[in-house]
């Protein structure tokens, strides 16, 4: 059996510029350290076939790390590949409130916790550590759903004093995701808002959401809903290796195009950008884009909050090792020489010339092709409280 070392942790001392902190990554997957900078093991890629992150560190709350090495009998090899693990997960509450001043809505619903997607650049990945998981492969492969959750919806809704504003949904983790077919918690989430003619705005990368054309058409023809589809990047070959179980870029456009058709107002998110990999693509994205019907646009710099700056440089190690310090070099420009800065106003887009550059381009590219020219905006007037089970009708 591989044994397990377990240490007390320390505070990391954030490296500079990789490869600094790795030496090199040895052919059995483990991960040969340097200086001061805690042990890392790179799981074997047979065991990770399929998913985003090289590794599984111990999240950053927990006061252990643990690494798995081989015992020298070459056990790593008998190990199993990760497998997608359900948890159903009873929440309190739905509906999470935010006061942040740079986003545009005050109000959530995430149906999921954790996201099969696997892409390696998600913000979210470091909120897994609140479940004692790690960001990297537990987040891909050890997802929680919350089972119950129209009826919980039902019930906020039909508070009294309750004021209907826009429910933004898939701004963590993606409501569409692959194990949404089975649990389908999206979708019990959607037919209660629908039944209540309560706006709604949904962000994802996949083309399941046609799933729910039957929902949103109706919902879109009384200005109700929006559903945004994030496009990384039209190269097939990349979005494998970052979003490996995301919709290829062609059905998230394709999409796009049925939803448009469908009358269901459509916007695409160019997100994240990131330096030297896909900063290319930004405006042949938009002109795809709005060749299949999108109306609005947006972007957002790379972000790499916590346990995602490691991760990320695991995968460019990986995949990109030439292209490395460059990424890494330009990123950091954007963020005031770290690799980020969470202020808000700043934590989106960045700031200096690069990040400049790149607002300049988008605005240039939507102004062409006539995006974000018209925006649209969902109603409230129309809400209806729901009746939860068990409750009494109104009167009138």
């Amino acid at each position: 059996m591989p044994s397990i070392k377990m240490s007390a942790k320390s505070r990391p001392v954030p490296p500079v510029l990789p490869p600094q902190g790795f030496s090199s990554f040895d052919h059995d997957g483990s991960a040969e350290v340097m200086g001061d900078h805690p042990a890392k093991a790179v799981v074997v890629a047979e065991r990770r076939r399929g998913r985003g992150a090289l590794s599984n560190g111990s999240g950053r709350l927990e006061p252990v790390s643990r690494v798995i090495e081989d015992d020298g009998w070459d056990s790593l090899s008998g190990l199993e590949a990760f497998k997608t693990v359900v948890t159903v997960e009873k929440p309190k509450v739905i509906i999470t409130r935010n006061q942040s001043p740079d986003i545009s809505f005050d109000r959530s619903i995430n149906p999921y916790r954790g996201c099969e997607h696997g892409c390696v650049y998600c913000f979210a990945r470091p909120t897994h550590a609140y479940m004692g998981l790690s960001a990297g492969l537990d987040f891909e492969t050890r997802l929680f759903a919350k089972h119950g959750a129209g009826a919980l919806l039902e019930r906020e809704l039909s508070a009294p004093g309750y004021q209907p504003r826009m429910i933004a949904i898939g701004t963590n983790t993606d409501p569409y995701q692959p194990i949404e077919r089975e649990h389908r918690v999206m979708r019990e989430v959607l037919e209660v808002l629908a039944k209540a003619n309560h706006p709604v705005g949904i962000v994802t990368k996949s083309a399941l959401v046609l799933r729910d054309l039957d929902l949103l058409a109706p919902m879109a023809a009384k200005g109700l809903v929006k559903v945004a589809l994030s496009v990384t990047t039209l190269d097939a070959q990349l979005a494998r290796r970052m979003e490996p179980r995301a919709a290829t870029p062609a059905k998230r456009l394709d999409a796009l195009r049925q939803l448009s058709e469908a009358g269901v107002p459509t916007m695409v998110m160019v997100a994240p950008i990131i330096p030297a990999l896909n900063d290319a693509e930004i405006e042949d994205i938009l002109d795809c884009s709005q060749t299949a019907g999108v109306q609005e646009a947006g972007y957002v710099l790379l972000r790499l909050p916590h346990e995602l700056r490691d991760l990320f440089r695991e995968w460019l190690l990986e995949h990109y090792p030439g292209k490395l310090r460059h990424i890494l070099s330009l990123v950091q420009s954007t963020r005031g020489g770290k690799d980020y800065d969470a202020r808000w106003g700043v934590r989106q887009t960045g700031e200096g010339a690069y990040a400049a550059l790149i607002a300049k381009r988008f605005q240039l590219a939507c102004q062409r092709s006539g995006i974000n020219k018209n925006r649209s905006k969902l109603r409230n007037d129309l809400f209806v409280a729901p009746v939860p089970q068990g409750g009494q009708l109104s009167l009138f």
